[in-house]
């Protein structure tokens, strides 16, 4: 009977729909965004100095999550 078939089984990558791996742009793109946010982050840490914030200031954590989310990206992507 047609429609009696179990469905394919699909495979780890796919069922978490990734299909591709986004080809040699996003590679690019990745490594671009990611050394912005670093760039960006270490702006803000410079800028929060500048205007007299402390060790704690909310510009330093901010500026530092960027550096490391950029950087973490960009250790991401060398992996790969």
């Amino acid at each position: 009977m047609p429609g009696d078939r179990a469905p394919a089984r699909r495979g780890p990558r796919e069922a978490a729909g990734r299909v591709g791996d986004g080809g040699p742009g996003m590679s690019a793109a990745t490594r671009v965004l990611s050394t912005l946010m670093v760039v960006i982050g270490i702006a803000i840490v410079i800028r929060t100095v500048a205007g007299g914030g402390g060790a704690v200031a909310f510009g330093i954590l901010i500026g530092l999550l960027f550096v490391a989310a950029g950087a973490g990206r960009l250790y991401a992507e060398r992996r790969r």
